[in-house]
């Protein structure tokens, strides 16, 4: 059963609450139990929530009855977003089969390494959808949920934008290399100025987290490190600004 609740849908009921942790789309944002549940089902779900990395709040049953009115809740229900993770190679073949027409289109796709805050995550689409991003492509694991913030914060783009998941993003890039892209990763360190990289070309930009950049692994498989150059005395950007200005120079400086 299915419910209104802002950006989010609310589903209630055991079954249905496992059945959406054990598919791990990334959709469940949070699982609210009642107050006292305990029992074999009451465990599974707190198992799986764990291992899906989605918190568990309890609640008493009349606030499950509100948010599903005239529903047998059974103690369980779930927060749900209304965006589904797709597959990497799914996104990456309808953007372009294969090598020629990925040498052709020049498409530019996004990869998120670790962003952790909603919001930023939420911002970074929208940049990417105003930028001609034509996929993006995030960790499985330590990245914010898309959520309601993340798809709020993004005027939904979210909805817009192919979002996949990966398990290793050091893998997608060779995969993407593969394909015909040129890797440009995000860096202060970086031996190559936003303005002087040459962005036209079929490409895959990388964003580290917030705090730490881009990780050193990925990092090292990236074809370029490209950084942006500091006037004031400050030493990094937000990681949403950082994104926007890489991907509208390289929306800027490509052939139409």
């Amino acid at each position: 059963m299915k419910a209104g609740h802002s950006e989010e849908r609310v589903i209630v009921g055991r079954n249905p609450v496992r059945e959406a942790l054990a598919r791990d789309d990334g959709r469940v944002e949070k699982v609210l139990l009642q107050q006292g549940l305990t029992g074999r089902p009451a465990g599974e779900i707190r198992r799986l929530a764990r291992e899906a990395g989605v918190p568990v709040q309890q609640v008493p049953s009349a606030r499950l009855s509100r948010m599903a009115p005239g529903v047998a809740h059974q103690g369980v229900a779930a927060l749900i977003v209304p965006v589904a993770y797709r597959e990497v190679e799914e996104v990456l073949n309808e953007i372009a089969a294969d090598t020629e027409v990925v040498r052709a289109k020049k498409p530019m796709v996004l990869l998120l390494d670790r962003i952790e805050d909603p919001h930023n995550f939420g911002a970074i689409l929208r940049s990417a959808l105003a930028a001609g991003v034509e996929g993006v492509i995030v960790p499985r694991r330590r990245m914010a949920p898309l959520n309601a913030a993340a798809v709020k914060a993004s005027a939904g783009a979210a909805l817009k934008i192919p979002i996949a998941r990966a398990g290793n993003l050091a893998d997608v890039i060779e995969q993407l290399k593969e394909r015909g892209y040129w890797v440009a990763g995000a860096a202060g360190e970086g031996d190559t100025s936003v303005w002087e990289m040459d962005w036209d070309r079929p490409l895959a930009i990388v964003i580290g987290s917030e705090d730490r950049g881009i990780r050193p692994q990925i990092a090292k498989a990236c074809d370029y490190l490209v950084a942006i150059p500091m006037r004031g005395p400050v030493e990094s950007l937000n990681a949403s600004v950082a994104a926007g200005i890489l991907l509208f120079a390289a929306a800027r400086s490509r052939s139409s």
